[in-house]
């Protein structure tokens, strides 16, 4: 399709606003890692909570949700939805433990935990397994959908979209460092909340679609609309809300949803004005991430069944589209070249927007890892602050040049989320643990990490049992992986006295899985700060239920407004407002426990 004049100017005026804000904080960041990668610690909440939800805008993630919706219906979300659980954890509990840990990236962390090779050993691994190699796995599912895009929409080559859109990425992100990344993710999310909402209301008063009323009751989308599995399904019940709320959310590592908290949402909690700026900005990311964003989303999606009801119709309607491409994702940008001029180019600058927004995040955060965890650890100790950021630029150009190559193997992006949940299988206890038991340690995470992906490699491409439902094959992974390092824990040595002693001053954990290092700390004369502090975990698993049914309750209420099911939808309306208020007076409780 053809982008009109007004459509280049949008879209260009986007670039140019982009590339400004890099080079206008380019001075500022390049000062100093800590100003590159953190912005000096002095983030405010609003902004940090928005950079955290424009990063998981990305451009893949309306295809993914569509590829949900088409395959199984809205129901298939609930592979995402259920990780609420894990971010409330993290608002309620473990925001002010990182804000306390004051660590430069969530990776320092396991040498503030834990003391010896192991520690250094585990520190040096996952900087270059996260930084490096999941880095460049994530991008590349986000370049791979910027390619469907720009082959659907615009009829632009692969080589041409990866080109232009990663080099303008590259640039504003490594120029800008942190503080321009965090600057223009407020400008990406604003364009592209308009271009998504926008996009929506076109899509579905289109002739062919005929409208909200029309769509809702069309009964191809009938059966596609429920929010819930069907109960009568056993496979789905178990793979789409069974296994997710029982298992999924705490036992399994996912980028923004990591049990505990970790990675991007580690390093924004790192660099907020105090602890209460870090729970106010995660607080504010699940509001907009889980209960508001989707809906535009699904509404595309379900109006897509009606235009293009097949694979065989996308396939008439788009012939160029490579074989290896074709996957029901792409009904979402198929959908996209039905907008008009203007509106199309402003929907083209959003797409473009959440692409940026989230590459230039995970090319800034790896990089945090690479330099800050792993150059100054093992190659140069006595690196100065220039040699630092100029050594996290370099990381961030391999990382994108790698990334864009391997967008090119894959088909969609529910392989790679699929293949990422497996991975993590069984880790996210301990990261959730470390924190409130004193008896785990490095080699508890080494066998954890290394034992989850031999298993889920060869559940995966060796052999799984044909008697056993596929379904079982996640929460066995979990099984397998949670008794290996709860055994290893016990069979090795705990942690140095004097580590536990230096990490429970530095963050007063609290909680009775501390116990016996307080006993020893007695003991051996140690003062231990803040020892008699009351306990605010069980505040703060009481507000992260409230949180819960807080978000569901208007994610449940826009869906059913959406659907003009206006009186359940108010129902559920007056239910998030009650528990909104109960959580307020809960707050002013864990407040005062924070300051």
């Amino acid at each position: 399709m053809n982008l009109s004049t007004l459509d280049y100017i949008v879209i260009f005026s986007f670039f140019a606003l982009t590339l400004l804000v890099g080079f206008a904080v380019s001075k500022q960041s390049g000062k100093n890692s800590s100003e590159y990668f953190l912005s000096g610690r002095s983030m405010p909440w609003w902004l940090l909570g928005i950079s955290m939800v424009a990063t998981t805008f990305a451009v893949d993630t309306p295809l993914l949700v569509t590829d949900f919706v088409r395959n199984v219906g809205v129901s298939g979300n609930w592979g995402w939805w259920v990780f609420l659980l894990t971010g409330m954890l993290t608002v309620f509990v473990y925001a002010k433990l990182w804000r306390r840990s004051d660590v430069a990236t969530d990776i320092e962390f396991y040498e503030l935990r834990y003391s010896g090779k192991a520690a250094k050993f585990l520190r040096a691994f996952r900087a270059l397994y996260l930084g490096l190699i999941f880095n460049i796995l994530v991008m590349s599912v986000v370049t791979l959908a910027a390619i469907k895009i720009g082959e659907v929409m615009l009829g632009v080559p692969k080589y041409v979209t990866v080109g232009v859109a990663g080099l303008v990425t590259l640039v504003f992100s490594s120029v800008g460092g942190f503080k321009g990344v965090i600057y223009t993710d407020f400008i990406l999310f604003v364009i592209s909340m308009i271009g998504a909402v926008w996009a929506a209301v076109y899509i579905v008063n289109l002739d062919q679609v005929g409208g909200l009323t029309e769509l809702v009751t069309n009964p191809a989308v009938i059966e596609k609309m429920s929010i819930l599995p069907d109960f009568s399904n056993t496979e789905l019940m178990m793979t789409l809300l069974v296994i997710p709320l029982a298992v999924q959310w705490w036992s399994a590592w996912y980028p923004g949803a990591e049990p505990g908290g970790g990675g991007y949402v580690a390093q924004r909690m790192l660099a907020a004005k105090n602890e209460s700026h870090a729970i106010g900005a995660t607080f504010l990311f699940n509001i907009l991430h889980y209960a508001m964003r989707p809906w535009p989303w699904i509404l595309v999606a379900l109006a897509s069944i009606v235009v293009f009801p097949d694979l065989q119709s996308l396939h008439t309607a788009f012939p160029a589209i490579s074989q290896d491409k074709l996957a029901h994702d792409l009904a979402y940008p198929a959908m996209l070249t039905f907008l008009p001029s203007g509106l199309l180019g402003l929907v083209m600058a959003s797409m473009i927007a959440a692409y940026m927004s989230t590459v230039s995040t995970h090319l800034n955060w790896g990089s945090s890892y690479i330099v800050n965890d792993f150059y100054i650890q093992h190659i140069n100790k006595d690196a100065t602050e220039k040699e630092k950021v100029n050594v996290g630029r370099l990381s961030a150009v391999v990382m994108m040049v790698f990334s864009s190559i391997l967008a090119f193997f894959f088909t969609n992006a529910q392989q790679v989320f699929n293949v990422i949940i497996m991975f993590g299988a069984g880790t996210g206890l301990i990261f959730i643990l470390r924190w409130f038991w004193w008896r785990i340690n490095a080699w508890s995470e080494i066998a954890a990490m290394f034992v989850s992906g031999f298993v889920s490699i060869f559940f995966t491409f060796v052999y799984f049992p044909d008697s056993i439902p596929s379904y079982w094959q996640f929460p066995i992974v979990v099984a397998i992986t949670t008794l290996t390092w709860i055994a290893v824990t016990f069979l090795t040595k705990p942690e140095k006295k004097e580590t536990l002693y230096s990490f429970y001053n530095q963050v007063q954990p609290g909680g009775s899985g501390w116990k016996k290092v307080l006993e020893d700390a007695d003991k051996d004369g140690v003062e231990i700060v803040g020892r008699n502090k009351k306990s605010s975990i069980p505040n703060g698993i009481l507000a992260m239920i409230l949180g819960c049914l807080l978000i569901y309750s208007l994610l449940f209420s826009v869906g059913n407004l959406v659907y003009m099911n206006f009186t359940t939808g108010l129902i559920l309306l007056g239910a998030s407002i009650i528990f909104a208020v109960l959580l307020i007076q809960l707050w002013k409780r864990i407040k005062n426990d924070v300051l």
